[in-house]
């Protein structure tokens, strides 16, 4: 049976619509987080039924955003640590590796406690607490992490301590390009100051060499 004629143009369409509007809801409500649908379907270029036909409410719209933020940071953490890299780095390289998507996704922190609950949060981070459990747990057998706390434990607060960090940057009373987070994460695990700033410039160096020409 042949496809209607059409149909895939229209759902070609649909997901273009449908990106455009996240896209335009990932920078308005970065500006304005009480921002109403019907603003961010003008922003978007569409009109109120398209839009809410995507998003049938807020919440829906905040979801999608998460979930998109979830993969995203899924995706991030996966590419894992470098062949031998110390625990030390591993951390540094995995924090300045998020630092990107929590950057892009700064207002979620707050929308996604406050229209879906911390328990949808906590799920959304879920791939970050997970890799850093792992390099924790290693950096402690090695003896360069503190170990008065369970790997599991210390890894929930490092996440703690970076997201509200990123709500600094986001509310403007800290700024920062990831450097200084990922600092501040290697000191909270047990790094003295001066090596963990020390690591933090040269993973970062070695990560900005390894882009491809036109990424850095």
């Amino acid at each position: 049976m042949s496809k209607p004629v059409g149909r895939e143009p229209l759902r070609r369409n649909a997901r273009s619509n449908r990106a455009r509007i996240l896209a335009t809801a990932r920078e308005e409500l970065g500006r304005n987080p009480d921002i109403t649908l019907e603003e961010l379907a003008r922003a978007a270029g569409v009109v109120r039924r398209t839009l809410f036909g995507h998003f049938p409410g807020r919440a829906a719209l905040v979801e999608a955003l998460a979930e998109e933020a979830a993969e995203t940071l899924r995706n991030t953490v996966e590419a894992g640590s470098e062949p031998g890299e110390s625990a030390e780095r591993a951390l540094a390289r995995c924090v300045l590796r998020m630092w990107p998507v929590g950057d892009r996704y700064r207002m979620l922190l707050a929308l996604t406690r406050r229209d879906l609950g911390a328990g949808r949060l906590a799920e959304v981070l879920e791939p970050a607490r997970e890799a850093a459990t792992g390099i924790l747990e290693r950096g402690q057998r090695d003896g360069v992490f503190h170990s008065h706390l369970p790997p599991a434990v210390q890894s929930a607060s490092l996440m703690a301590l970076i997201v509200a960090l990123v709500e600094s940057v986001n509310t403007g009373a800290l700024e920062d390009d990831g450097h200084r987070i990922a600092t501040a994460t290697l000191i909270a695990a047990g790094v003295p100051e001066d090596r963990a700033s020390a690591v933090v410039e040269e993973v970062a160096s070695a990560m900005a060499t390894a882009l491809p020409a036109g990424d850095a």
